[in-house]
């Protein structure tokens, strides 16, 4: 992560976080250690907690425990550890908070409201948590700014739609060791991250079939050659099921009723609620593991009580985390420079005239930074205007 060490080395001789209590609620991954190094680095004190029950590598959170950081997590955690542990970090009395999911902001909303006067701002790092901060903004519940480090132009175009593509299907193929190719792969949501999906489904070998809700996204997935229906109708044909939405309930006890014998159902959105797993729990006759990531339902099919199975993955959680490694180092290169950099960014901004507590997306000066900093790592030049390129961009006078 090269142009995170950069980040790193400025701060540390720069320390733009001395004093600063920063909470996390992150996947705790190789990367996200990285990002922990850089803020404390800039001078901040750490806490973190995971922020899925799957997501952890143990063997970095032993390594940050050694180290003497507070760290809140293992892989498998139970509901009641899960909530535990964003607790924690509450307590820590965070000036800043770093969140996946919006977890960690909800509960010092919704339970620890004497906090808020101490914390200068926030930043959220993907889009189910930006559309939950989106929400407590418009009603009025949103009391400290947040940085929606998702809009980062260096972070949706390259960690959703190269990281969530890629790493989507190394969860999919470690836990189940299928052949894409000739599979027909339904793709719920073709956002970034679901493009990045459908798109690689498609280089191995896939027929592609995207459901949305979103007119302008429907049709961009039939420009770019995909088949485009309703959930309803592709649940009768599809062999394998990946949720990209953010949403609730994408994928019915409905719908699951019309599947194929053996369709698999995987989640790459950020909560275990795109996938009716309860629906499905109702409807099954019997479960079991069958690998470590997939387990077999059996249910109920047709007037002969004949039975078919459905196969679930990572428990419906996110499988490039749960059943893989996450998102490539050199993706959540760009990603964990944008916290970096948002966390410097609010305490600049701290001071004098607070910010209001709403939805902030950091100055394109700042995207441009992270750019920058990334193509000089990799060895790459671009070019700049000339002082006559300058003046025609910036004038109007000047036609055909």
């Amino acid at each position: 992560m090269p142009a995170l060490s950069a980040v790193r080395e400025r701060f540390q001789h720069t320390k733009p976080l001395k004093n600063l209590r920063i909470g996390m609620a992150l996947h705790v991954t190789k990367e996200t250690g990285i990002l922990v190094e850089t803020l404390i680095a800039g001078g901040a004190q750490v806490a973190i907690a995971s922020c899925n029950p799957l997501s952890t590598q143990d063997d970095v959170a032993a390594y940050l425990a050694k180290k003497g950081i507070a760290v809140f997590a293992y892989k498998g955690e139970s509901k009641s550890d899960y909530y535990k542990f964003i607790k924690a970090v509450v307590a820590f009395k965070p000036n800043l908070t770093i969140d996946d999911g919006c977890d960690l902001v909800s509960e010092i909303h919704l339970r620890h409201k004497n906090l808020i006067p101490d914390i200068i701002g926030g930043c959220e790092e993907t889009t189910t948590g930006i559309n939950r901060l989106k929400a407590m903004e418009k009603d009025g519940a949103l009391k400290y700014p947040m940085v929606a480090v998702n809009d980062n132009k260096t972070k949706h175009l390259f960690d959703n739609y190269y990281g969530t593509g890629q790493s989507t299907w190394d969860g999919i193929l470690r836990a189940t060791s299928i052949l894409v190719a000739g599979k027909t792969v339904v793709v719920a949501g073709y956002g970034d991250c679901g493009h990045g999906i459908a798109l690689r489904a498609a280089g191995m070998g896939a027929h592609v079939v995207v459901t949305e809700i979103d007119p302008v996204r429907a049709l961009k997935a039939a420009m770019d050659g995909f088949r485009v229906m309703t959930m309803d109708k592709a649940c009768k044909i599809g062999d394998v099921f990946v949720t990209a939405t953010g949403g609730k309930h994408i994928i019915t006890a409905t719908h699951m009723k019309h599947m194929k014998s053996g369709a698999m159902l995987a989640n790459s959105g950020h909560f275990n609620i795109e996938i009716d797993i309860d629906g499905l729990e109702k409807i099954a006759v019997r479960k079991k593991q069958i690998r470590e990531f997939v387990e077999e339902y059996v249910i109920a099919s047709g007037a002969k009580q004949s039975t078919k199975k459905i196969y679930l993955l990572a428990q419906g959680r996110l499988v490039n985390l749960a059943a893989a490694e996450g998102h490539p180092s050199e993706v959540m290169d760009l990603s964990f420079c944008g916290q970096a950099l948002a966390c410097e960014w609010l305490q600049k901004n701290s001071g004098g005239q607070r910010l209001q507590p709403k939805v902030y997306v950091l100055p394109e000066a700042v995207d441009q930074e992270i750019a920058r900093l990334k193509l000089k790592t990799l060895g790459l030049r671009i070019d700049t205007l000339t002082e006559e390129q300058n003046k025609y961009a910036s004038s109007w006078q000047e036609g055909t």
